[in-house]
Order: structure tokens, then C-alpha cells, then sequence
């Protein structure tokens, strides 16, 4: 039996379906591009329409200035107000920004208005508190600036010092600042922590005498004997006083002391109480009266 095989030459199929393939890529292709740019443009010319340039404000009167702004989509605020000998009062002194910056729809303007030539006298609070010194500066059509207090003996919120001074003439602003008392916090007597470290406990009690402060003594205690019996209770431990010499010190030399702080020294050695050598050495300062002995 003989099996024929017979085979097909499609290659001219296979040519035109790339053919048709690469023309529809291109075509599919050529679309996005046309549309990308597209919306740059479009994007491009959306920003551009969203900006304009800031008008010149200067030496306008605040209508004006606020009809030139909303012209221009633009807001506008009074942020100071200054006196001037050029400019009339009511009128745009400075601007914020300039002319000509280009800026955002929507931008706030930033104006200072001019109060003309100064007219107000600068009242003198000094020596007043500060409700009586606000209602001076009222009175005289000016407004109250900064406060700042300092610590002082007397009375609190007492003015000490003004800015601009009483009486001033050619202020730029029509504010007032104040000095003002505060309570005066006396601050403790402090000390610099002297070095005790190698120092008998007697040593170490005369040097901190002189500073006036109290030191305690760490000394090591020894464990009881064991007993051979165990229903026989340990006997109590034995008073110790401190011994031998300063091994370490808090606080630590140098540091800031004060009356309140009290000064611990750890000893290398400890003695029986009973021992009247040690009663002498271990003699606390004359002004204080810590314990002559402090467990660990």
C-alpha cells in the first residue's frame, strides 16, 4: 500500500498576512504618536492659559488695586501697613510680587498700605502693667506689637522697655512692642562636686563640709558565718562603719551640686562599729547627721 503525501506551498499567504500585520502596527502606531502629542499640546496650552502676568499696584488706592487684581484672576490681601512721606494714605505702598512676575490664577497679591505721614504720638507705658499699656497704645491709634517678658524682681507684666520709645517721631509702623516683667526665680547655690576618690571617709567629710553638703558612706558587709545547726538563725549583722578609702563617688567629680543633692561614697573596707579607732574615722560632718553606716 502506497501513502502519497501531498503538501501545500502557503507562503504567499504567510507574506500578505505580514504584510497586513506590519500595515496595521504601523497605522496603530502612527495614532498613539498623533495622540501623545496631542495632549501635550493640549496640556501645554492648559498651563499656559492658567498663568498671567501680575499688574503694578503701586500708588493705586485699594479699590483699584483690588479691581486690577480680579481682573487678572488674582486675590488680593493687606498684609502691612506702613506710614510714608511719599505716598498718600491709602494708597498701595509695595507689592507682592512685583510687577510683571508671572504667576497661577488665583495667586494672592500681597499689598502694604500706606498710612501717609505720621500723625500719632507714641504714648510712655513704661512703668505701667500691661492691660493699662495696651489701652495707652489704643488710645493713640496704634496697635500693640510684640511682648516679650524677662525675669525681674516686682510686680509681673510691668512694662520695662518700649519700642519705638515714647514721644518718637518718624516710625515706619504703627506698633507698639513691649518689654515686660516676668517672676524672678532666684536660682539655688550650686557647687562644683569635688574629686573624693581615693580620700579616707574623714577626708571625704571635710571636703564636702566645706560645700556644705552631706556624703554617705557604702561600705561592703560581710556574710554571717554559716551555722553548722540550721535551726539555729543566723545572728544579726554587725553595724559597720566605713573603712579604708574612697573607691568610687556620686556624683561624679565636676559635676553641678546644689544644696539639695546628696553625695554617696562607695569604700573599699569596712570596720566593726565597736572598734573605737574606726568610731573616729567614720565622724560624720559637724552640720550634717547621715548615718554613719549605709547597707548596700
Amino acid at each position: 500500500m502506497k501513502i502519497r503525501i501531498r503538501y501545500h506551498d502557503n507562503s504567499g499567504e504567510v507574506s500578505a498576512w505580514a504584510a497586513r500585520s506590519f500595515r496595521i502596527g504601523t497605522t496603530v502606531l502612527a495614532m498613539s504618536t498623533v495622540a501623545l502629542f496631542s495632549a501635550l499640546i493640549t496640556m501645554r496650552l492648559a498651563i499656559h492659559t492658567g498663568e498671567v502676568e501680575t499688574p503694578s499696584l503701586t500708588g493705586m488706592t485699594l479699590e483699584e488695586a483690588a479691581n486690577a487684581s480680579n481682573n487678572r484672576k488674582l486675590n488680593l490681601t493687606v498684609e502691612n501697613r506702613f506710614y510714608s512721606t511719599t505716598v498718600p494714605a491709602g494708597r498701595v505702598l509695595s507689592q507682592s510680587p512685583a510687577a510683571g512676575a508671572t504667576v497661577r490664577k488665583g495667586w494672592h497679591m500681597r499689598i502694604t498700605e500706606s498710612l501717609g505721614p505720621q500723625r500719632a504720638t507714641i504714648p510712655d507705658t513704661v512703668g505701667m502693667n500691661e492691660h493699662d499699656a495696651g489701652m495707652a497704645i489704643r488710645r493713640a491709634s496704634l496697635d500693640p506689637g510684640a511682648m516679650a517678658h524677662i525675669p525681674s524682681p516686682g510686680l509681673s507684666d510691668t512694662v520695662l522697655a518700649q519700642t519705638p520709645p515714647a514721644n518718637a517721631e518718624g516710625v515706619d509702623k504703627p506698633e507698639v512692642s513691649l518689654l515686660l516683667t516676668e517672676p524672678y526665680t532666684a536660682q539655688p547655690k550650686a557647687w562644683v562636686m569635688p574629686n573624693l576618690v581615693g580620700m579616707s571617709y574623714s577626708a571625704a567629710s571635710a571636703k564636702m563640709r566645706e560645700i556644705e553638703l552631706r556624703v554617705y558612706a557604702i561600705v561592703p558587709i560581710p556574710a554571717p558565718p554559716a551555722s553548722a545547726d540550721p535551726s539555729i538563725p543566723a545572728p544579726p549583722p554587725v553595724p559597720m562603719a566605713p573603712a579604708g578609702y574612697v573607691l568610687s563617688q556620686t556624683p561624679t567629680a565636676g559635676a553641678r551640686v546644689t544644696a539639695a543633692d546628696i553625695a554617696k561614697v562607695k569604700m573599699s573596707a569596712a570596720a566593726a562599729i565597736s572598734d573605737p579607732t574606726t568610731l573616729i574615722t567614720a565622724t560624720p560632718a559637724a552640720n550634717a547627721t547621715p548615718p554613719a553606716v549605709k547597707p548596700r
